[in-house]
């Protein structure tokens, strides 16, 4: 059996309580190690197998995996974040599929909320956005033509943008042509969670600059939008006095 584990975004403690029993249980583990957090491994059993995935073909992580399948050995794949994003999974999955190997996936938490927790900000705030875009920029993997930054950009919701670290000068062009003002707010997060995380609040305007004065090429998501600033909002109408749910009457005011 082979299990999909999201790692999470970089803390040891931030991956699930589901994932870490499978990392004790794995005889195999094939780890991305360009992103996930080495910690992860001492959860491991002694005598489990570690290979990391940064040096492997798609060929040769099935390989290995089928090996371990006719040893009657247990392996978990362990992704960074959330398996689900940017993951590769797929293509894993089909290759086991075509093999008649079981597998199962472990959802982990993903950057842009390790980065929310980090900033302490909502995503979702009242009067100002009620939709999060996760994306990202095309780079060696395309983007379809109607996900382009400039067309996501129209909606002025919260945004999320992984793996453009290193090309902010254009990130920040398409998302002023697509109609976020250059003193829509933003930030940088880099490497969330983790114990040498950095995050810089900007603007769109400033995002560019404040890349290049600290340094940041890449392993950061950049959030964009007016619930970055966590300013202006509505309050929700869930702990309204005045609105009913299921479970409380509102109050005569």
């Amino acid at each position: 059996m082979v299990y999909f584990v999201g790692a999470g975004p970089g803390a040891v403690d931030l991956i699930t309580v589901r994932g870490k029993d499978l990392i004790e249980k794995a005889d195999v583990i094939i780890y991305a190690g360009s992103l996930v957090n080495p910690e992860l491994l001492n959860y491991a059993k002694e005598e489990c197998a570690k290979i990391n995935s940064a040096y492997l073909t798609l060929e040769e992580i099935i390989t290995l995996i089928k090996d371990a399948e006719e040893k009657g050995k247990m392996t978990v794949r362990l992704h960074t974040g959330e398996p689900s994003l940017y993951g590769a999974i797929r293509e894993q999955m089909d290759e086991l599929s075509l093999l008649g190997i079981g597998y199962e996936s472990v959802p982990g938490v993903s950057a842009c909320f390790g980065a929310a927790s980090s900033l302490n900000l909502e995503y979702t705030l009242p009067g100002i956005s009620q939709t999060l875009i996760i994306t990202r920029m095309e780079g060696k993997t395309a983007v379809p033509e109607a996900e382009s930054i400039e067309s996501l950009s129209t909606h002025k919701a919260s945004m999320a943008v992984y793996l453009s670290a290193g090309m902010t000068e254009k990130l920040q062009e398409k998302l002023l042509a697509g109609g976020y003002e250059k003193d829509t707010p933003a930030a940088i997060v880099y490497k969330a969670t983790w114990p040498e995380e950095e995050k810089y609040p900007c603007t769109v305007g400033t995002l560019h600059a404040t890349a290049v004065k600290h340094g940041i090429t890449k392993i950061a998501v950049i959030l964009i939008g007016d619930a970055v600033s966590q300013g202006k909002y509505e309050k929700s109408r869930l702990y309204a006095a005045d609105f009913s749910t299921e479970y409380r009457r509102a109050e005569q005011i």
